[in-house]
């Protein structure tokens, strides 16, 4: 893996511009005079982004949102945390196992996959969705449990392929 050297200003630029551009740079956040390897910049950039897009939300969306990320990665605490399909996910051995998404009148768990809801058909009353989302109100965050068997589904059938 190649190396890059971090400064304040290329920081800056990459802001600006696509984060592909930044990351193809070699340019990460961890400041001045700081090196890094373009991979760690990726993952560093991809929480900052999920911080970037929690902070644009209202309250509890925020705080509900929070939570179920934090339960995430207390499930599986070696996922690396990325922007997939413009929203927050996580990936876990380069497959994408969990997202989420705030919506105006609900929250979303997004599993990534058609196929591991439909296995779970009867955890989930009470709760609304389509074939790829799990619906839930923005101020009552998902059971560490429930989102424990959503994982365990996700990387099962990851491991069968």
């Amino acid at each position: 893996m190649t190396r890059a050297n971090v400064t304040a200003t290329g920081l800056a630029a990459a802001r600006a511009g696509p984060r592909s551009r930044m990351l193809h740079r070699g340019l990460g956040a961890l400041g001045e005079g700081r090196t890094v390897t373009h991979r760690y910049a990726e993952v560093l950039m991809s929480a900052q982004e999920i911080d970037a897009y929690l902070e644009g939300l209202d309250e509890p969306r925020r705080s509900t949102l929070q939570q179920l990320r934090e339960t995430i990665l207390e499930i599986v605490p070696d996922a690396e945390q990325c922007i997939s399909y413009g929203l927050p996910a996580f990936r876990v051995h380069g497959r994408v196992v969990a997202g989420f998404a705030a919506f105006k009148n609900h929250l979303s768990y997004l599993p990534h996959s058609g196929s591991v809801l439909p296995e779970l058909g009867d955890d989930f009353a009470g709760y609304g969705g389509t074939r790829g989302s799990l619906h839930f109100p923005i101020d009552r965050p998902l059971p560490k449990p429930l989102v424990e068997k959503l994982i365990a589904t996700r990387l099962r059938q990851i491991s069968e392929r």
